[in-house]
């Protein structure tokens, strides 16, 4: 892909170098706040409690924020309240037909929407930022560390505004860089945290092999399987069933000729989305169940509840390798539900009058294109599936003493897959649009 980017064609498109600039300066701004701490929070001391406390949940989420989380940072949380209040809002669309209504209204529809989004982020930022700082108090007082100088409902209240703030500035960053930069702006966000984490994990990759703590076969194969995965997901991004559309004949210069093209359908049509939705569904709860499992006794019915659910959902358990299996599962052909309507495709073509040969225009072509969409689906759900789970389980299996991720590692690669293909695009309309003014310059010259 990145063998057709010209550095000549490259230096003069202007428009497309003040869209990087303007990601990359994004970028970096989200870069510098994940070390702002919170208010009435010890950073030193807080070092020192995130040391004691690694592994875990809380190493995965950290994974996803960049490192916020173990400094406890404005945007601790991320994008992840904000993803997850999207994936209520997109739910209730599907299940309410006043949300559905709303929907198709175009453009008004859309903003509407986007605004019930945005109430969600606030308060589900609100209940895990409350937890957070409830959890934090306790966590420093019982493993003897106070990371926050005056524990209170005022740092509790502080420390939830300052959460909210942090997550809604991210938001705001993230449709900034979509509409102003190049790439999804969330995605890119997501990604930026997960590369600025990839530096700590090759150096306690390479540590445990000097240490010896990671056997040199072993060190191995975790290179050979990264780069396998790697190779493997951009094989998968780019495979498409190719449906042959065609076209009534027509006049032409060499008598009469039908047109033909191909609709193509994605393996992976959902992409990197049911990934990041079902961990990010259940980073909810964990967190509220993490930092809650620290305050409570084991005396207690609730207590215990709690104590058994942390150890049910630990990062890597069976129980939570199911949960998040299914999750990808279900938002593979949710979301691929959402992307891609059969019936407004099959009633697009025969309105120009275009058909699948051997496959009668209207309803049997929407049942053609719903059988063939959920086969490629059940392929590109299982592809997900094992691309996220295998690494949660070799990591747990061959007790590697550090998080690597399957999940990461997708992301990376098609969020920097998809911005490379949309500077192609801009390189491309910058290539018509000199081709339209030169046109139009010789024909001036002409009259």
């Amino acid at each position: 892909m990145a063998q057709s980017i010209s550095l000549s064609k490259f230096a003069k498109a202007t428009d497309l170098k003040k869209r990087l600039w303007f990601t990359i300066g994004a970028l970096i701004v989200f870069r510098l706040l994940s070390y702002v701490p919170l208010p009435g929070v010890d950073p030193t001391a807080l070092g020192l409690l995130s040391e004691r406390t690694t592994g875990g949940v809380l190493d995965f989420f950290n994974t996803f924020s960049g490192g916020s989380l173990s400094r406890m940072s404005l945007i601790a949380l991320g994008v992840m309240p904000y993803i997850t209040a999207s994936i209520v809002v997109q739910l209730a669309t599907s299940l309410s037909p006043k949300l559905a209504a709303i929907k198709k209204d175009g453009e008004s529809g859309r903003k509407r929407l986007n605004q019930y989004t945005r109430y969600g982020t606030v308060l589900l930022t609100a209940v895990q930022g409350y937890f957070i700082a409830v959890g934090l108090e306790a966590l420093g007082a019982s493993n003897g560390v106070q990371a926050v100088i005056e524990p209170g409902m005022a740092f509790r209240v502080a420390a939830v505004i300052s959460l909210i703030g942090g997550t809604m500035f991210l938001m705001w960053l993230g449709e900034q860089i979509t509409s102003r930069g190049i790439g999804n702006g969330v995605s890119l966000i997501i990604m930026a945290g997960i590369v600025a984490h990839l530096p700590t994990t090759l150096v306690n990759l390479l540590e445990g092999g000097r240490s010896g703590s990671l056997d040199p076969l072993r060190l191995i194969g975790i290179i050979v399987a990264v780069v396998a995965l790697v190779l493997f997901i951009c094989f998968m991004e780019r495979a498409q069933r190719r449906i042959l559309i065609q076209y009534p004949k027509r006049q032409t210069q060499r008598g009469m000729q039908a047109d033909r093209s191909h609709l193509p359908l994605k393996i992976n049509t959902a992409g990197v989305i049911p990934p990041i939705f079902a961990s990010s569904l259940l980073l909810m709860p964990l967190t509220i169940s993490q930092f809650a499992g620290q305050r409570v006794a084991g005396e207690s019915k609730w207590g215990d509840f709690i104590i058994t659910l942390n150890q049910y959902l630990q990062h890597g358990s069976p129980v939570y390798m199911l949960l998040y299996g299914a999750g990808i599962i279900f938002f593979s052909f949710f979301y691929t539900a959402v992307v891609f309507n059969p019936e407004e495709t099959a009633d697009n073509l025969k309105r120009y009058g275009g058909f699948v040969p051997g496959i009668r225009p209207g309803k049997n072509t929407e049942n053609y294109f719903d059988y063939v969409l959920t086969r490629i689906t059940v392929l590109g759900a299982a592809y997900l599936t094992i691309i996220c789970l295998l690494p949660e389980y070799l990591v747990s299996a061959l007790s590697i003493p550090f998080y690597l991720g399957g999940t990461s590692l997708l992301i990376v690669v098609n969020v920097t897959m998809d911005t490379v293909t949309q500077i192609q695009s801009h390189l491309l309309a910058h290539q018509y649009g000199d081709l339209i003014k030169r046109a139009k310059l010789k024909g001036g010259r002409l009259r």
